[in-house]
């Protein structure tokens, strides 16, 4: 388990070098060092260094594949917005949110400002599959007053990255 950085001064932590590695790897974490290299002026040997240590220092949680549409166009994907108790306490709303990280189809949840508490993306084989999700999570559970569910027609954009200052 890595230990999660510390927040507050990243200028302090990071260099502009280690800002531009993390703007690349975010976009592509499959390019070799000497790849890396040909956009950041560092040898491949210190990018790799690099790397490990951002990666062992936390700030690299962790690295996944993003699959195709051509494989994820036919699931079922649902935003949830739902709104809790009035009377929900936090031993509820924190089962409820344990359960949520729990759950492989549930692929983000944030806690939200507004009229609504929960916002979550709920990924279905079908719709089967997504009732019997929304009944486990959400129906059944005494925490939630309310939710409203919208399908996902299109992606038009899903582009998870974060554009760091590289100070130049």
């Amino acid at each position: 388990m890595h230990r999660v950085p510390k927040f507050g001064s990243m200028t302090d932590m990071l260099d502009r070098f280690d800002l531009a590695l993390l703007n690349r790897v975010q976009k592509d974490d499959g390019r070799t060092a000497d790849s890396l290299a040909q956009d950041v002026p560092l040898s491949s040997s210190a990018i790799a260094r690099r790397l490990r240590r951002l990666r062992a220092d936390g700030w690299i949680a962790r690295t996944v594949a993003l699959l195709s549409p051509k494989l994820t166009q036919r699931r079922l994907r649902a935003l949830i917005l739902i709104q809790l108790s009035e009377h929900a306490d936090l031993k509820g709303k924190d089962a409820l949110e344990r359960r949520m990280l729990e759950n492989p189809q549930v692929q983000f949840c944030y806690e939200i400002a507004g009229p609504h508490d929960i916002v979550a993306l709920f990924d279905c084989a079908d719709m089967a599959e997504f009732n019997a999700i929304a009944e486990e999570l959400l129906t059944s559970s005494p925490t939630v007053r309310r939710y409203e569910t919208h399908f996902v027609k299109n992606e038009v954009k899903f582009a998870p990255f974060v554009a760091l200052d590289e100070g130049r």
